[in-house]
């Protein structure tokens, strides 16, 4: 094994935040590693935060977001447990890559534990729906085991993909997830982050936009004219 130098050292303590001799620790015990290193890191600091899990994260932002266009707008709600770490430089980041993602991304619910049973026995009978118009077309009817087996699947799906926490954050570059960012952060600083709720505004949204047919109104300008 190669000998640890100072500048590995420095190297992923600038990738993790972790202490000097967290860092070196690290590396030896992955053999030089880096990438080892940092996995061994991010355990130990989410063992950490494991065990202050039941400190109750009150403190945090309330942070704004307004897309460009100002046509899309948010409010998301991020915790944490101390004022010092709301004011953070890597939590504000946190909570604008949030906000981001909510306008881009349109999630439903922050976590599957939030989905309604309303909201889960309408996406089903939509599937069921959609299985039945299927069958119709092909001619072929599938057994009621495998059309459960089906619709299982759909919404797990689905509520991978409404979830915030399981969307892939749009600002990484490794396809993390909104979730996983939120547990490398933690584990980077000791505390837990977690986004508590969220709302998305978009223009117009919700109003009944009258139709109007072009070829109508230019007849009805000439015949009035």
């Amino acid at each position: 094994m190669a000998a640890i130098t100072a500048k590995d050292v420095k190297a992923l303590r600038d990738r993790t935040g972790a202490g000097m001799m967290d860092c070196k620790n690290a590396l030896e015990e992955a053999g030089g590693d880096e990438e080892k290193a940092v996995e061994i890191i991010q355990k130990k600091g989410l063992a950490k935060v494991a065990k202050r899990a039941g400190a109750i994260a009150t403190e945090g932002v309330i942070h704004a977001y307004i897309h460009a266009g100002s046509r899309i707008g948010v409010l998301v709600e991020v915790n944490c447990q101390t004022d010092f770490v709301a004011r953070s430089p890597e939590f504000q980041e946190f909570a604008s890559a949030v906000g981001l993602q909510i306008a881009s991304m349109s999630p439903l619910f922050v976590r599957r534990a939030d989905i309604t049973s309303d909201a889960l026995a309408k996406q089903k009978e939509l599937f069921l729906g959609q299985l039945d118009e299927e069958e119709q077309q092909t001619g072929k009817k599938r057994p009621d085991e495998a059309k459960e087996k089906i619709i299982t699947g759909k919404l797990d799906k689905w509520q991978g993909e409404i979830c915030l926490e399981e969307q892939p954050a749009v600002t990484s570059e490794d396809g993390k997830t909104i979730g996983q960012l939120a547990e490398a952060l933690s584990a980077k600083i000791g505390e837990k982050i977690s986004v508590r709720r969220f709302v998305r505004f978009e223009l117009g949204e919700g109003v009944e936009k009258k139709q109007s047919d072009l070829a109508a109104d230019v007849q009805a300008a000439i015949a009035g004219g």
